[in-house]
């Protein structure tokens, strides 16, 4: 199982949230996704523990405390879901020309 932590500060690190998280249990490992154009963290991160016991007492003790002047939301990571295949959106021909009739 994994934990997800949202509404995080830009500054946050992986040693800051492993720091936290580590009072309520061990902690074996911390993402923070980053933006692929930017580099900058996007503000949430997911974080997984030895045991569902130690998740459970930190998602308790955590959701909704004030953290680096946020309120954290904390939760079970929900499974990710499958995206379907292809890029799409944009619509239009297939040739990347309008056309006028």
């Amino acid at each position: 199982m994994s934990i997800y932590v949202g509404n995080l500060s830009y500054d946050v690190t992986q040693q800051d949230i492993s720091n936290i998280f580590a009072e309520y249990g061990g902690v074996k490992r911390v993402q923070l996704p980053t933006d692929r154009e930017t580099g900058r963290m996007r503000g949430f991160g997911f974080v997984e523990m030895n045991t569902d016991a130690e998740e459970e007492a930190a998602i308790a003790a955590l959701d909704g405390a004030e953290w680096m002047g946020r309120d954290l939301k904390v939760n079970k990571a929900k499974p990710r879901e499958e995206r379907a295949p292809g890029g799409g959106g944009r619509g239009g021909n297939r040739d990347g020309f309008s056309r006028r009739y």
